[in-house]
């Protein structure tokens, strides 16, 4: 191979100035080294073209500047994916957290006193205002709502919990890790299936701190089953003068049965049922971005906030604007539906899924080969996030099925997905790829980059 050129030499190519404007100097000059030192790893190879190179370095630096976190076609049937970034955000969210990026902002400044102020007075009113709460403060997400809560209220003392609540959440978290890491002593009452207010009241003790209702989200215990409500499991706490702690972890603001769906716990609800603390998602059945709430009695919560771990977990401006215009839109509660996507997604009905199929079946199977099948099939989309685990949702998805039965079609025909300029994700079941369109919004968009699987 005859001898490459030098760094120099590349750089005075004609093709080099342009790059240089778009990416720096020195990213381009480091390109150039990477591709001339691999081709003289490749000795065995003919010298490249000039062109060749400029081409090179110039797919380097596109791929060195394309950022890893890309948008994707959610056909999974999970509307709100754990992988996939569970809720998508409302234009206001997008706009007000926008505004937080581009401008100063009062982020911590009372206007009015013209002094320093407090973040959590951006979400505070308007949280006690839909929960019925007295106070409340945020951090950056619920397993850390409930680390705090814990830490400030129990650290070294002991918190009563029913076995049968002691769950594993995402990323193998689970209540008890959590609590020793609040250095909280769990007392664990009653069975796996059956828990009896007796039980409650008996673990009560001097190093009692609280007693803690924790919601089974991601779970069902079904059969032969008893459990305490968070009423009585108040009264038993309030009665010996303790605090009850109630995690809802998905948590809601409205009644889901309004929108056709499996009622959740409300976070009103528990209020009024007397717990003293609680804690939600926001990033989940709330729809906004991904946050822990803490609302309850005023004199817990400012112990909560004075507590050292709340600077090391409290949210940026970013989120608390996009948590506030999210909390505004359930002012106006005939509009949720249409101003919150995830309620949005999770409220589409079948016949709409329908017709989305029906639009978009022939380009699909256009863009397939022959040798592939496209129907439209009835399905069951879920909430996904540990928000009600065995409530299926009535859903469409077009099927996608080999003509030939080939062990690794699938897999390479869900490969060539991911590799669209937006990667669809879908899900392989019943020996089919099956395309959820629940989440499909975007139709013009998913035809459009179809030509690119031929």
């Amino acid at each position: 191979m005859s001898p490459l050129p030098s760094v120099d030499a590349v750089l005075r190519l004609p093709d080099m100035a342009l790059l240089v404007a778009e990416h720096g100097r020195s990213a381009v000059v480091d390109a150039v080294r990477s591709v001339l030192a691999m081709h003289r790893e490749n000795r065995d190879k003919s010298r490249p073209q000039d062109a060749a190179i400029e081409a090179e370095v110039a797919d380097l630096l596109s791929e060195r500047a394309a950022p890893a976190l890309r948008p994707v076609f959610n056909l999974t049937g999970t509307v709100l994916h754990t992988n996939l970034g569970r809720a998508l955000l409302s234009e206001a969210a997008v706009e007000h957290a926008a505004m937080a990026m581009r401008q100063p902002c009062a982020l911590e400044y009372d206007l009015e006193t013209v002094g320093r102020g407090d973040r959590d007075t951006i979400i505070e009113s308007i949280l006690c205002e839909l929960t019925g709460a007295e106070a409340a403060t945020v951090v950056n997400n619920n397993a850390a709502a409930v680390l705090l809560v814990l830490a400030a209220l129990a650290a070294r003392r002991e918190v009563v919990v029913s076995r049968g609540e002691l769950v594993e959440i995402g990323g193998s978290f689970r209540i008890p890790d959590v609590m020793r890491s609040a250095q909280v002593k769990l007392v664990e009452v009653g069975t796996t299936n059956r828990t009896h207010a007796r039980d409650y009241a008996s673990a009560v003790g001097p190093k009692t701190a609280a007693l803690m209702k924790v919601h089974a989200s991601n779970y069902r215990v079904t059969g032969f089953t008893a459990a305490v409500s968070e009423a009585e499991v108040a009264a038993i706490a309030h009665g010996h003068g303790l605090p009850m702690i109630t995690d809802l972890g998905a948590g809601s603001l409205i009644d889901m049965a309004a929108l056709g769906l499996p009622k959740e716990p409300l976070v009103r609800d528990a209020i009024a049922d007397g717990a003293d603390v609680v804690t939600f998602s926001g990033d989940k059945l709330m729809g906004g971005p991904q946050a822990g709430l803490i609302v309850g009695r005023k004199d817990l919560i400012a112990k909560i906030r004075k507590h050292p771990l709340k600077r090391a977990l409290r949210v940026s401006k970013i989120t608390l604007a996009a948590l506030e215009a999210t909390l505004l839109a359930y002012r106006k509660p005939d509009l949720l539906v249409r101003d919150l996507p995830t309620l949005r997604l999770l409220s589409r009905q079948p016949d709409e899924l329908r017709a989305v199929a029906n639009r978009i079946q022939m380009p699909l199977a256009k863009a397939l080969s022959a040798d592939w099948t496209v129907s439209i099939t009835d399905v069951s989309s879920q909430v996904g996030s540990g928000a009600l685990p065995d409530e299926a949702i009535p859903s469409i998805a077009l099927s996608v099925k080999p003509r030939a039965k080939t062990g690794k079609a699938l897999g390479l025909l869900a490969d060539r997905l991911r590799g669209l300029p937006k990667p669809v994700i879908g899900r392989i079941a019943d020996g089919a790829l099956l395309l959820d369109l629940r989440c499909l919004e975007d139709e013009a968009g998913f035809v459009a980059q179809l030509e690119h699987l031929a």
